[in-house]
């Protein structure tokens, strides 16, 4: 662990008007009330070392995406590890990045076994999908095989965690909700650089493209209809 870094966790908020246009709406808070496990995917972006490693707010959201991916996992459901693919520097990026700034991003995925680019601390397993992205969304057609692995799992719902939650995050929630998916963005299992960006993606998810809870909440929705499972979490 690099000592410079101590992880912490956003301080995340939805608007109090947010919350009361949504109950107008549509009647409740939250769209989604019930999660089927077996029809659910937790979807982690590019938790790999170049974003994690000296990423404060990345290293404070680890353990609630390994308790999600446990829960889920042992209740059937699906854990998708998403990691950014190498792509090619084509002359828009580099004009827009800057060739220094191209090159490192189009290499942040690292090389070798994809398990092993996987931040360290994670528990993957051989049941979990591992794929790559070479575009900000991981439903984006054609730049990743995610969407196809879910459809034949029968998934229908997915679970947004990872970094940046305002870029390759928030990319893929909406492309999640064009595609027909439920999205339930993880409000507590989402890192950026600072709240405001996170906030501003939170904000966005919850009023067009999909729901927004902690993980305490996301994991009493899975558990609920597992009182056997429920009951071993309990104190």
């Amino acid at each position: 662990m690099t000592e410079t870094v101590v992880p912490r966790l956003h301080q995340w908020m939805i608007e109090t008007r947010e919350y009361e246009r949504q109950e107008a709406r549509r009647g409740r808070r939250h769209a989604y009330q019930e999660l089927v496990p077996e029809r659910t995917a937790l979807v982690v972006v590019d938790m790999v070392p170049f974003f994690v490693a000296e990423g404060d707010y990345a290293r404070g959201i680890v353990p609630n995406i390994q308790e999600l991916a446990g829960t889920l996992r042992d209740l059937g459901g699906t854990v998708a590890w998403v990691l950014p693919g190498r792509t090619e520097i084509t002359a828009v990026t580099e004009e827009f990045l800057g060739a220094d700034i191209a090159k490192m991003f189009s290499e942040s995925g690292g090389t070798g076994p994809l398990r092993d680019r996987v931040w360290r601390e994670f528990d993957v397993q051989d049941e979990d999908l591992i794929v790559e992205k070479t575009a900000a969304s991981a439903f984006f057609p054609g730049r990743c095989d995610l969407s196809d692995l879910l459809e034949a799992r029968g998934v229908d719902t997915v679970l947004i965690t990872g970094t940046v939650a305002n870029v390759c995050c928030e990319s893929t929630a909406r492309d999640a909700s064009t595609l027909g998916y439920r999205v339930l963005m993880v409000a507590d299992a989402n890192a950026a650089r600072r709240d405001q960006d996170l906030n501003a993606t939170l904000h966005t998810v919850y009023r067009t493209f999909g729901d927004v809870r902690p993980t305490t909440e996301v994991l009493n929705l899975l558990t609920s209809s597992n009182p056997t499972h429920q009951a071993r979490l309990d104190p």
